[in-house]
């Protein structure tokens, strides 16, 4: 599933993603949820999930794929034409595109969900509001 010519990304790329919108968004649950999903299951390293909250990544495409992720979440969609090419010069389709959008908006709800209920966080605590 790491191939980038797939229609959907692997799960760690699908985890570095959630990271780095539950940071953008200020989820603390979905932030510590994501970052133990992601380190235990899917298993990205530490140093990249610390990547992941700043927009980035140790995978080279994975990164463009996060800091698009990040530009989404921030701008409220509203990314300029140079994100774009950026993350397409990365090797990301436009059917990737629309998926990393995807993910933005399905985390994002996610995110609001979490905030709005305040949810006891059962993972390992990290907070949005600290840095990585």
């Amino acid at each position: 599933m790491n191939d980038w010519n797939s229609k959907s990304f692997d799960p760690k790329t699908r985890e570095r993603i959630a990271i780095a919108v539950a940071q953008v968004n200020g989820c603390d649950y979905c932030l510590s949820a994501h970052t133990y999903i992601g380190t235990n299951l899917a298993k990205i390293t530490p140093e990249d999930a610390a990547l992941n909250r700043q927009g980035a990544s140790t995978d080279r495409k994975a990164s463009a794929a996060v800091r698009f992720a990040a530009s989404v979440a921030e701008r409220r969609g509203k990314v300029s034409d140079d994100d774009i090419e950026a993350v397409k010069a990365a090797g990301c389709s436009e059917a990737q595109i629309v998926e990393i959008v995807s993910l933005v908006a399905e985390n994002v709800l996610s995110n609001f969900l979490g905030n709005v209920a305040e949810t006891d966080i059962d993972f390992p605590v990290l907070q949005a509001s600290k840095a990585a």
